[in-house]
């Protein structure tokens, strides 16, 4: 069997973490197993489906790398095989006509509560021979009475539902759309899908759609129901619990792999491995390593992961992403320094890109103001003589290096009779407008000679002028 997985969001919000995770397992499924990895938007919910959203979903996967190779496939333009099979149904005696109105259900639905019953569809119309005049119908699915379902979930282990436990569900509204669990069911079968991968709250509509997949005659795929992600305070994730819309996690300064690394573990485990690379995470995924339990979203881990990531990346390619955020500032990255020097620079103090790039604008262009306390403490008349000295050191200095600059601005403190911090850190004050910068020799590099000798001369009027 060649496995076929597929992701299949709606296109009504964002690509959340719920839905990057299940995306992850589906596409690490694929590439484990040499198989296909499908992109399918459900988009039959008309009234709240949007461009914006699919465009969002799409931007999600790309910046996560998760490439798919079949699709992205949309509902809206497989309706005319919807109506093709639910017609199919109906002609088998597998689905009916049910021409209740919305009233006639609403007082079935009160009487079941009132006898304390599990409101359900009571198949009144199975037997109906007869349209009913002025009412359009709905197509319902005329679900086994006796037997049971079997599903052999793969993360769960055995489900067993009795038929009896199910009503019979709508497959076409009276307007002639499709539902989710009618579309879900086509799709999965024309496109061969072998393995659903989803989240457990998907687990009620799984034996619905295990009958309908008999009722036409085919194989259902393997099912494979994932635990939902919880919030810290133990209830399900949602927006109160802040950023989880994966966009939103790009925009707060995190690198792709370090959310996808985070999010592998996010209910599936390897031993104690905390530190997987896509090619590993491909390697060593199975199904049976997913958890049975909820798991707990920890942003300070994540936040751990991203620093380990900026770390130990390729400076070039955190680099790439880095450019982004200095675009996003309305920084040119060459009017200044190489980003990928800067990462080299920056990346053992910045946890997230956003505060890489933050931390980073003084390379690339002048500030308005010193901090306050900084510039209090580093540009006086105290300071002066240190800030003159190392600007005639550093006027003629030849090469422009690390080690040069090093070598100078230690000569200077020398000559003055100062600790090194003393000369180091007015000048630090002076170039970057804070107190905290890389080592003073690579800033003033990165800075380069014309930068450094003018923010000095500006320090200087400053310091006249208080």
């Amino acid at each position: 069997m060649t496995v076929r997985t597929r992701f299949a969001p709606s296109p009504t919000g964002y690509l959340h973490i719920g839905g990057a995770r299940t995306a992850l397992f589906c596409w690490l499924y694929a590439r484990k197993h040499g198989g296909t990895f499908i992109l399918r938007i459900e988009d039959t919910d008309l009234e709240r489906s949007t461009v914006e959203s699919v465009n969002a979903i799409l931007e999600g996967m790309t910046w996560l790398g998760l490439d798919y190779d079949e699709g992205p496939f949309y509902q809206t333009d497989r309706f005319d095989r919807y109506r093709e099979l639910a017609q199919r149904l109906l002609a088998e005696g597998k689905a009916y006509h049910c021409y209740c109105t919305k009233e006639e259900l609403d007082a079935m639905r009160e009487q079941q509560l009132a006898r304390k019953e599990k409101p359900r569809y009571d198949g009144r119309c199975r037997l109906r021979r007869e349209p009913r005049p002025g009412v359009p119908p709905v197509v319902r699915f005329r679900n086994p009475e006796m037997g049971e379902v079997v599903i052999e979930d793969l993360v769960r282990g055995r489900v067993v539902v009795r038929n009896s436990e199910l009503d019979d569900l709508i497959l076409v509204r009276s307007d002639g759309s499709p539902t989710y669990n009618f579309t879900v069911v086509v799709d999965d079968l024309d496109m061969g899908i072998t393995h659903v991968i989803r989240g457990d709250d998907h687990i009620n509509n799984t034996p619905r759609q295990i009958n309908i997949f008999k009722a036409l005659g085919a194989e259902p795929p393997l099912y494979a129901h994932v635990p939902m992600i919880l919030g810290a305070d133990g209830a399900r994730l949602s927006k109160r619990h802040g950023a989880v819309s994966v966009m939103q996690y790009r925009d707060e300064g995190y690198l792709p792999e370090a959310l996808l690394n985070y999010l592998v573990r996010l209910g599936w485990s390897h031993g104690d491995q905390e530190i997987f690379s896509i090619d590993q995470m491909i390697q060593l995924f199975e199904i049976e390593g997913i958890n049975h339990s909820a798991s707990t979203f920890n942003p300070d881990k994540l936040l751990w992961l991203n620093h380990h990531y900026i770390m130990h990346s390729d400076p070039a390619h955190v680099a790439h992403h880095l450019r982004w955020h200095l675009g996003q500032r309305g920084i040119d990255p060459t009017t200044g320094p190489d980003p990928v020097a800067v990462v080299k620079a920056q990346r053992e103090r910045c946890k997230t890109l956003a505060e890489m790039a933050a931390a980073s604008l003084f390379f690339y262009q002048d500030f308005d103001r010193y901090d306050e306390k900084a510039a209090r403490k580093n540009l006086s008349q105290e300071t002066r003589p240190a800030l003159e000295a190392v600007y005639a050191a550093l006027e003629d200095l030849t090469p422009w290096s690390r080690e040069a600059i090093h070598d100078t601005v230690a000569v200077t403190a020398e000559r003055l009779g100062a600790k090194l911090g003393h000369v180091a850190q007015p000048l630090r004050v002076a170039v970057s407008g804070t107190a905290v910068s890389p080592p003073i020799d690579v800033t003033l590099e990165l800075l380069g000679r014309a930068k450094t000798l003018a923010r000095i001369e500006r320090a200087l009027d400053y310091i006249s002028n208080r």
